[in-house]
């Protein structure tokens, strides 16, 4: 397993400050949605670490931030929740970064002329300076997410016939609006009339915020690298945490994360990551793409840098606490058995809650996911619980929350900022 080195700001990839600025203002523009009325930074908000505080997000058609985001009203309100919990954006920038999604589902690769192998496979376009620019581009296809529901609006037409058109339509949107237009030529050596813009210089500007904006690594675990204690209950749970428990065997490195993919038994529930046969709401995790039954119901090792200021925990956001994942990962047979919907963050939707446990009446499936397991089951105390969460907290950046440009005011559509 790797072990920490320490990371400095020459681990990141490059960025320009100018296209991070343009970036900054896009990510929180709901002109890149299909209805106009949701942003990245809807779901990914600086209040709240760069997440939102949910289990399952509430996406196009809600409102508001956060915890208090509802399902909105009448004809615009949500379909259904978002399939899996935001992640958090914490060090994507970083130069050691993979693979992106729970699932992995965006990694470099030759395969395609793009450099990455991608639900858009050979129709993502080239040109997209790294894999933040690249991830990016897709929540703006999810009809969930960004896009809209077939029929309201252009964006969603389009991407449902093929995941590539509709960034063209967003792409016009964005360049004709003239205070974009300038700074798209401004920020960007090769444009030199708006009408150049493509979807690829919106993807670039994000990613540059992104990578920048989100960068973490000015932790009391950074401190402890350079030789200052931690404070007795963190070093404690670090004990634990590297050596009783063997925390770091998945959640190594300098962003605690071996980028793998592994199966924990969480508790099923939320609509599920469907593909086009699935006939019941569950979620199989690398397997939706990698096609190999060796993957099934396994996700990424998220890092845990920031991690106490991300919660809800797992792919779904089953557990509200770090104590909660803690004991989880200890008898996961136990926590699951003992698990009940009401401890997932979900806003309350009526008209959806049916979906909510349904995956949990299907016995076989049920008995599928019990099969698969990579956590051992460890004993631990109280006590134990708590230095490993003191620990966790060790990987807070002192300065996590007060971030380089932080969310605007106001954006160059004049929709408001959530």
């Amino acid at each position: 397993m790797a072990a920490a080195q320490g990371i400095s700001a020459d681990d990141y990839i490059p960025v320009d400050p100018l296209q991070a600025e343009l970036g900054q203002l896009l990510f929180y523009d709901k002109i890149l949605s299909g209805n106009r009325n949701i942003s990245c930074g809807t779901c990914h908000h600086h209040d709240h670490a760069g997440t939102d505080g949910l289990s399952l997000g509430i996406g196009e058609g809600g409102v508001g931030v956060g915890p208090e985001r509802t399902a909105g009203e009448g004809p615009d309100a949500i379909r259904k929740r978002i399939p899996r919990n935001a992640p958090a954006l914490w060090n994507l920038g970083h130069k050691s970064v993979e693979v992106m999604f729970h699932d992995g589902r965006l990694t470099r690769s030759d395969l395609y002329e793009s450099g990455f192998d991608s639900p858009a496979e050979e129709w993502l376009p080239e040109g997209l300076d790294n894999l933040v620019a690249a991830q990016a581009l897709f929540p703006m296809t999810s009809q969930f997410e960004m896009a809209g529901n077939p029929g309201e609006n252009e964006v969603t037409g389009a991407v449902h016939e093929r995941i590539d058109y509709g960034w063209p339509i967003i792409a016009k949107r964005v360049r004709t609006i003239p205070e974009y237009g300038e700074k798209f030529v401004a920020a960007f050596n090769h444009i030199e009339t708006a009408d150049q813009v493509t979807i690829v210089e919106i993807g670039n500007a994000l990613g540059a915020f992104i990578a920048s904006e989100w960068q973490s690594f000015d932790s009391p675990f950074d401190d402890w690298l350079a030789g200052v204690p931690l404070d007795d209950d963190a070093e404690r749970g670090r004990e634990i945490f590297f050596y009783s428990a063997r925390c770091s065997s998945c959640h190594s490195g300098d962003l605690f994360t071996d980028q793998g993919f592994h199966a924990l038994g969480l508790p099923a529930f939320g609509p599920g990551r469907t593909r086009r046969f699935d006939p019941i709401p569950r979620d199989v995790g690398r397997m939706g793409k990698s096609d190999l039954l060796e993957d099934a119901y396994r996700f990424r090792t998220p890092s845990l840098r920031n991690v106490a200021l991300t919660g809800p925990y797992g792919h779904n956001g089953a557990f509200p606490t770090l104590e909660a994942m803690i004991m989880h990962h200890a008898d996961p047979v136990a926590s699951r058995s003992r698990w009940t919907l009401s401890d997932a963050q979900l806003p309350d939707v009526p008209w959806i809650a049916v979906v909510d446990g349904a995956i949990a009446q299907d016995a076989a499936e049920m008995k599928r996911q019990a099969s698969v397991q990579d956590l051992r089951s460890l004993s631990i105390s109280e006590d134990d619980v708590q230095y490993l969460v003191a620990f966790l907290n060790a990987l807070t950046g002192k300065t996590a929350e007060d971030r380089p440009l932080g969310r605007p005011e106001t954006v160059p559509s004049g929709l408001p900022v959530d």
